[in-house]
């Protein structure tokens, strides 16, 4: 009996290691599917919430966060100033149909 639980165990951990990067959605996905969007700040936005936007919302803000700080000592100004100069462009250049977050907090499609 212990020997057919961890049999079953060690086949359930590895079924979850190969079809993992199956279920995770990709950023273009999420922002197809109005599950995120851009906000004036720079950065992405939840529109709909759930662990795995949450977690690809994480993970995209802290690489954006790292290359707007580069790109502002490169420039030599406020990392403040970059992420806002970069959250219009994102904004403007969002294509038709996905969400940007307006500067009254409101989400909106374009």
């Amino acid at each position: 009996m212990k020997q057919l639980k961890t049999i079953l165990t060690f086949a359930t951990l590895l079924l979850s290691l190969v079809f993992t990067p199956a279920w995770a959605i990709s950023l273009s996905d999420a922002k197809s599917q109005g599950l995120v969007g851009e906000q004036l700040n720079g950065y992405l936005g939840e529109v709909k919430s759930s662990p795995e936007i949450s977690a690809l919302v994480k993970s995209i803000n802290s690489k954006r966060r790292a290359a707007y700080a580069a790109k502002a000592r490169k420039a030599g100004v406020d990392v403040n100033i970059m992420e806002l100069r970069i959250g219009e462009r994102l904004i403007q250049r969002a294509p038709t149909g996905q969400y940007v977050k307006s500067p009254n907090g409101q989400w909106k499609q374009k």
